[in-house]
């Protein structure tokens, strides 16, 4: 990602709408694992360290982080174990988590196929994998190409990738839905502009994040019920380990 971009993550991924939008249907799928008591979680690709504080609400917490940056803020959150690390090359052992969240991180990596396998590799059998990445490939804009994606998804480029590393797709729902309109538009209006390469997460005022985050927090609740959504800016899937 670049480093701009990066740190504007870092300085509102606890308050804008969109990370405390996706916060919340997150937090939807998690309440439906059933994790067991004394659950494991690793959080690859953890950023902020913002949804280590929501995953340490089921259980035990670890993160990687391949960004310097990312990893001192973590820390300084109170996550101690957070390693520097890409998640083609986890630094733990086989089976290691029950579950595993990577939020809009395999299309930073150039072969998402191997990074899901890798992330395999360290969850246990039958445990769980919550994966987002954004969705719609016509949608690429100047915003993929500051947060250097390598892709955009469909749902079933999302479910060949899973399936080729070895994953069993449980469910997968599109969610940002209300704002997929206004984001085609506004992303096109932009293409050549001057003002192309600024963070999309500036382009809304602060005293808006209350009530832009409303549509998320409906879609979680609908997400909660078992919902499939059927568009969105971006897709979610629960996958599971074989076993």
């Amino acid at each position: 990602m670049d480093r701009a971009e990066f740190q504007t993550m870092l300085d509102l991924d606890d308050r804008h709408w969109w990370y405390r939008g996706r916060r919340r249907v997150l937090r939807a799928v998690l309440d439906s694992l059933d994790l067991r008591d004394g659950a494991r979680l690793l959080d690859a690709g953890s950023g902020s360290g913002r949804t280590l504080d929501e995953l340490a609400a089921y259980g035990g917490v670890t993160g990687i982080e391949l960004n310097p940056a990312g990893v001192e803020a973590a820390r300084t959150r109170g996550h101690h174990d957070v390693t520097r690390a890409p998640i083609e090359a986890v630094p733990h052992p086989d089976g290691a988590f029950d579950a595993v969240t990577c939020l809009d991180v395999i299309e930073h990596t150039p072969d998402d196929v191997r990074s899901l396998r890798e992330l395999r590799r360290v969850t246990r059998p039958g445990g769980a994998l919550v994966v987002t990445v954004p969705a719609y490939p016509r949608l690429w804009s100047q915003h993929d190409v500051v947060n250097r994606h390598h892709r955009r998804y469909t749902r079933r480029a999302l479910r060949r990738a899973a399936e080729s590393a070895g994953w069993r797709v449980e469910r997968m729902t599109s969610f940002n839905s209300a704002y997929l309109l206004p984001a085609a538009i506004v992303r096109i209006a932009r293409r050549g502009s001057d003002g192309a390469g600024s963070s999309e997460l500036a382009l809304t005022p602060p005293a808006l994040n209350g009530m832009l985050e409303l549509p998320l927090r409906a879609e979680a609740a609908l997400i909660a019920r078992g919902w499939s959504l059927p568009a969105g800016l971006s897709l979610l899937a629960v996958l599971r380990a074989p076993g």
